[in-house]
């Protein structure tokens, strides 16, 4: 602790030294966590992103949340504390592969969730995060629909919106796929008190046990509307942290994946991001996320219009 902390105050040095933000995820070690000025779910970062006024924007998280702060801050110096930390489910598509996909659907609108390349959103009409594709499914009304790429995540949003049209990409996250609909149910049987919170990238079997499905950011906000006592978390640990430091006072249980070794479901990528390499990245610069000019501006499109929708 007393490193983590020594570690911390030069962090916080730094920051002020090079007018520098760092912007975590809620799946990212919880001393990463401690050191961030700003911390939230994707389309939260991405606003802060876009909002902030620091000349660099370090970011905790996996890579293609950097590029995403890249793309709509150009100007600022975007680092990134390790470039190996990348995601299964943005590696799931690669550009090449979705352009001749989207080729077979001409008549059809792209929607990409933000966990995908910043080449992949420069063939996109509109991104989405957790937090509003079902808003922004809702306002296409009409349009034929590509999804892509968590096939949870869109045959979710087929089944709330009642839309049959809407085209899926097959890709998955690895730690959502991983959550054992039998653990869970065993854990509803020891705590028949507690409330199951999903992510909607989990498989539909687990949503479907599931009382409440959404973002990080909607179950940390529906814990606190809700009144309750216990809850059984479905989504990457990390999420863990932000829970219990906002109400101590309720139990929060993680649901275990299939693989009965672990406990929790962690991303291995976001765990990558350590306080030593956020404190190097500041120290000497680096890494830096660049971004051709083109592709930046046709990926800025899809996300401007993401945000715009999100008002």
């Amino acid at each position: 602790m007393a490193d983590n902390t020594t570690l911390a105050d030069k962090i916080a040095a730094l920051k002020r030294e090079k007018n520098a933000v760092i912007l975590a995820h809620y799946y990212t070690r919880p001393e990463v966590q401690q050191v961030a000025d700003f911390i939230g779910d994707s389309l939260a970062l991405s606003q802060a992103a876009a909002a902030t006024d620091a000349d660099i924007i370090l970011f905790a998280g996996v890579y293609f949340m950097a590029e995403t702060a890249k793309v709509l801050s150009p100007g600022k110096k975007v680092l990134i504390p390790d470039p190996a930390a990348g995601c299964s489910l943005a590696d799931s598509c690669s550009a090449a592969d979705f352009r001749r996909f989207r080729e077979r659907y001409p008549d059809h609108k792209v929607v990409a969730y933000v966990n995908t390349s910043v080449e992949v959103k420069a063939l996109t009409d509109i991104c989405c995060t957790s937090s509003n594709a079902v808003k922004i499914i809702r306002a296409l009304e009409g349009q034929k629909i590509l999804f892509a790429p968590d096939r949870n995540l869109g045959d979710y949003l087929k089944r709330v919106t009642g839309r049959d049209d809407i085209v899926l990409w097959d890709g998955a996250c690895h730690v959502h796929e991983k959550f054992s609909l039998e653990k869970i149910l065993e854990l509803k049987r020891e705590h028949p008190d507690a409330k199951v919170l999903a992510h909607p990238e989990c498989k539909k079997p687990v949503l479907l046990a599931a009382d409440f499905v959404g973002s990080t950011a909607a179950i940390i906000d529906y814990v606190g509307s809700d009144g309750g006592k216990k809850y059984i978390i479905v989504t990457e640990s990390g999420i863990l942290f932000e829970l219990q430091e906002k109400y101590p006072e309720i139990d929060f249980i993680p649901a275990p994946p299939t693989d009965s070794t672990c406990g929790c479901n962690d991303c291995e990528y976001m765990k990558l991001v350590t306080l030593p390499k956020i404190y190097d990245a500041l120290v000497n610069e680096s890494p830096e996320v660049v971004i051709g000019e083109e592709v930046r501006r046709r990926a800025e499109g899809s996300i401007r219009n993401m945000l715009d929708m999100s008002k």
